[in-house]
């Protein structure tokens, strides 16, 4: 059960997926410790249900924690003010191109998967799994790889746009 808690997470691109697996069995244990039993789901079952729990507050803390984190003063002033807005247009622009480079059906799959909040967001899955003819989970792992498709497009894009600024900046002579 650890083990595909752990799978669980790193699926989910938690940076410290044994922690939270275990984590999660912490509090299953202590659930079984103050009741006895759990009778309202299976065993496995109820495990990947706290692991969501887990995995929610999880993602809530990393999302407070990297809000909070101050950028150096010393940045140029260009970069503090794109980090501190927390947009990019480079990022954008990559994003764009790299939706471009996407097979039609694949932008449109990607596009469409992250529409929407909570209700609406698993009725277009829903929608968007029958007009492709796959079951929801076939639907997740063909998102899901598209999505690394384009995390690894994107980043040669900024890899290339940095190496890019870096020639067009004359480096600095110290005397």
């Amino acid at each position: 059960m650890r083990r595909r808690l752990v799978r669980y997470f790193e699926r989910k691109r938690c940076l410290d997926a044994d922690h939270l697996a275990d984590d999660t069995l912490n509090r299953v244990m202590r659930r079984l410790e103050e009741e006895g039993t759990i009778t309202a789901a299976s065993p496995a079952q109820y495990c990947h249900i706290v692991a969501k729990f887990v995995l929610l507050e999880y993602v809530r803390h990393s999302a407070q924690t990297q809000a909070r984190q101050p950028v150096p003063a010393d940045w140029p002033h260009e970069v503090r003010t794109t980090a501190e807005s927390g947009t990019s247009h480079s990022m954008h622009e990559c994003l764009d191109r790299c939706l471009g480079e996407l097979e039609p059906d694949e932008a449109l799959l990607i596009l469409e998967y992250y529409q929407g909040e909570r209700r609406s967001k698993i009725d277009r899955r829903r929608r968007l799994a029958a007009e492709f003819d796959l079951s929801p989970n076939a639907l997740s792992i063909r998102a899901c790889r598209i999505r690394d498709k384009l995390e690894a497009c994107i980043s040669r894009c900024r890899a290339a746009r940095e190496t890019e600024t870096n020639r067009a900046v004359p480096p600095k002579r110290y005397e």
